[in-house]
């Protein structure tokens, strides 16, 4: 299939949604895992060269839009970040995707989201608010070309992908030492270069967790370091809120708190304290490939997730662009549940 196609189809299943049906909520939850007997294909994911090659094309139509190489992988493939950066002096919200391998759907939406950027509809917002993405931080794990066995990985078709690096490494443990190529180009050549007042990290977890006996659709967290300031942490509080009203109001998504560590060697807390950057950690139910059954989620979810993260991205984008995130209420993180 070619790569046009899949967009398309793939954007059709993102935007095509009844808001609030019980069908639909249903489906974003409730979607079936490898348990439910559900075959896994890999072949309706974009591969790197598939993505390289959009955000190639999109940065020849859009005049707004510049694509800089921040490094390579250890298999050496380029690691791309997509920048709309009208004015230094504007806030700056950077959105990574795919520290794991395995978790695609939310490179799938950076996509759609960096095609909508292209449209007039955005263009006053980008004058308001600097975007930086990387859709594709750990290119080798998403095309399976590491030095070790997948053998024992669950999808089907045209490749396997993993949690970690070429090395075997996750890279969501890399940054305090930063060992890995991957993480020294995002330290050196994004967050040593850039003026970053905010980031959502993309993640996905496993299929199983529950929030008042619901699946969830998602969970989120701010930094949880010690060492991180109150002040950056309340403002990563407001992020959360916009991403937690905007969800939820779809009456298909289904948030719940993510209970997370506080090591800074997970890039929410390492990049909150090293920075001073407001984070927030999105992990969207289910992966797209994993030895472990219970963390591998049908296809049947897909276009839900996918978008779901485009509302993460164009809500976040659009807050930090008018202000709004600043008065965000976070009173809801009080009574926001653990998921379980």
């Amino acid at each position: 299939m070619r790569r046009t196609t899949r967009t398309t189809a793939a954007l059709a299943l993102a935007g095509g949604l009844i808001v609030g049906s019980t069908a639909t909520a249903v489906a974003v939850g409730e979607g079936p895992d490898y348990g439910g007997n559900e075959v896994i294909t890999t072949s309706i994911l974009s591969t790197y060269d598939e993505v390289a090659d959009f955000l190639r094309t999109q940065d020849a139509k859009q005049d707004a839009m510049e694509l800089e190489v921040i490094g390579q992988t250890v298999k050496g493939r380029d690691i791309h970040l997509v920048k709309y950066v009208s004015d230094p002096a504007n806030p700056t919200i950077l959105y990574l995707a795919q520290q794991h391998g395995n978790e695609q759907l939310t490179t799938e939406a950076m996509l759609h989201f960096v095609k909508s950027l292209g449209s007039g509809q955005q263009a006053r917002m980008l004058q308001d608010v600097n975007i930086l993405l990387i859709p594709m931080f750990n290119a080798d794990g998403a095309m399976g070309d590491v030095n070790f066995s997948l053998e024992d990985y669950l999808a089907k078709g045209e490749r396997h992908l993993t949690r970690y690096n070429a090395n075997e490494v996750d890279l969501n443990r890399d940054h305090v030492a930063k060992e890995q190529p991957e993480t020294r180009a995002l330290h050196e050549n994004v967050l040593g270069a850039y003026d970053v007042d905010y980031m959502i990290d993309l993640h996905h977890q496993g299929t199983q967790s529950r929030v008042d006996g619901d699946l969830v659709s998602g969970s989120i967290l701010y930094p949880t370091s010690p060492g991180a300031d109150p002040a950056v942490v309340e403002r990563s509080k407001r992020l959360g809120s916009v991403v937690y009203q905007n969800v939820d109001r779809t009456g298909w998504g289904h948030i719940g708190k993510y209970v997370g560590g506080t090591a800074d060697t997970i890039g929410r807390n390492g990049i909150a304290v090293e920075y001073g950057v407001s984070t927030l950690l999105f992990e969207m139910r289910g992966m797209s490939d994993h030895e472990y059954a219970p963390y591998v989620l049908g296809q049947k979810s897909n276009g839900y997730l996918i978008r779901q993260s485009v509302v993460t991205l164009t809500s976040t984008a659009k807050a930090v662009a008018d202000g709004s995130v600043e008065t965000a209420d976070t009173s809801f993180w009080d009574t926001l549940p653990e998921q379980d």
